[in-house]
């Protein structure tokens, strides 16, 4: 599959470049069939770089749940390679009934679906980096149902999750005082959260077991939460009656953002966690000309943490904002939405368009002009609109 996907990219950026008609023509998912017709041209993006391997292509999305070569992956120290047969997940801390589950005992307890948007904290800092995002249907164990067979402890108020994977990391760095020690990977949730969110302790993905580099064995899922969040390889849960502080809490995947408070913008630090509401335009379509003209019809995705989306809007250069269609099904509460709008007949020529997200809540996707975007220094939670350029 992922040389059929390459190639045809190829084949539809080469002939972008050389301005050769008669692009291969491309249809949209069936589950939008109402707004996609089947001779409907790709128009590609400009000044875009190539998808590279296990990363999404925006441009030949067509499937509501991710296939496995478009599945991205990240990790921050060493890829653990555990024998099923061999993995065991430990649950202690402040627990009346500590467990240790192997593999074939997880899977023996009850069982439970989750469908879910998957976003690197990181996903949309930079042209090159805007597709390590995708949708999963997960199969596991619930978090809440494991923690309450456990008995929690009064005084409780944390939960922190450590993976196999382990680097050396330094804490201090002046000659006096370094501090090296090799350590897990860890996150951590409230322990409310940990109770209420829906999280999953899960095995599977699309009906088949994980693969090593997304976190087999077994992995935490947390649905509305960006990726860092869904500890992957996943060893210990530790119930905790303090906050962890692993560098991925406290020192790394923090976002700095300035907010004003009168004529001051003060900077205020905090950890990467829940997903906002984000949209993208993943592909411009086109017909025959008309009356000199070209007709566009525009199609993406939009998402959130769960919060229900109201609508999206679509602006074609310097127009007005336009609601698009959502589609009605399938849908699912954390998931992705596909969206659609004819855009009508358009001049020849270069044009930009982009999408905003609006949810129920009456949050809208920023540009990156707005202050949440501009006057944030590091580039986790990337969520602003995105412009695409063309050209008809």
């Amino acid at each position: 599959m992922t040389d059929s996907i390459i190639n045809r990219r190829e084949a539809l950026h080469s002939a972008a470049v050389a301005g050769i008609a008669g692009w291969a023509t491309l249809s949209f998912p069936a589950f939008v069939e109402a707004n996609s017709d089947v001779d409907e041209e790709l128009v590609p993006f400009l000044n875009m770089p190539r998808t590279p391997p296990n990363r999404l292509d925006w441009e030949t999305l067509e499937d509501w749940l991710t296939p496995i070569d478009q599945v991205y992956n990240v990790q921050h120290y060493d890829v653990p390679e555990v024998a099923n047969n061999e993995y065991r997940l430990t649950i202690d801390g402040l627990v009346n009934k500590p467990q240790t589950l192997t593999l074939d005992q997880l899977k023996a307890l009850p069982q439970r679906k989750l469908v879910s948007t998957f976003e690197c904290g990181g996903n949309g800092a930079s042209k090159g980096f805007m597709n390590a995002v995708h949708n999963s249907e997960w199969v596991g164990t619930d978090l809440a149902e494991l923690l309450k067979s456990c008995g929690i402890r009064d005084g409780a108020i944390e939960v922190a999750f450590i993976g196999y994977d382990k680097k050396d990391e330094t804490l201090r760095k002046d000659t006096k005082r370094e501090l090296t020690f090799n350590v897990p990977f860890g996150r951590s949730l409230s322990l409310d959260d940990a109770i209420n969110l829906g999280a999953l302790v899960a095995y599977e993905r699309n009906g088949q077991p994980l693969e090593t580099r997304i976190g087999a064995p077994v992995r935490l899922v947390v649905p509305g939460w960006y990726g860092v969040a869904n500890v992957k390889w996943l060893r210990r849960i530790e119930v905790r009656d303090r906050r962890y502080m692993g560098r991925f809490m406290a020192r790394d995947y923090v976002t700095v953002r300035g907010e004003r408070n009168g004529d001051d913008i003060e900077f205020v630090e905090t950890s990467v966690s829940r997903m906002h509401t984000k949209s993208i335009i993943a592909r411009v379509m086109r017909r025959g000309e008309a009356n000199g003209n070209v007709p566009l019809k525009a199609y993406g995705a939009v998402w959130s943490d769960g919060t229900l989306i109201d609508r999206v809007e679509v602006k074609l250069d310097d127009g007005e904002w336009k609601l698009a269609t959502l589609a009605e099904s399938p849908r699912s509460e954390f998931s992705w939405t596909f969206f659609a709008l004819d855009l009508g007949e358009v001049a020849p020529g270069k044009h930009t368009l982009v999408s905003r997200g609006i949810d129920v809540k009456g949050n809208i996707q920023p540009s990156e002009e707005d202050d949440e975007i501009a006057l944030k220094k590091t580039y986790w939670e990337a969520y602003q609109q995105w412009p695409r350029e063309i050209e008809v």
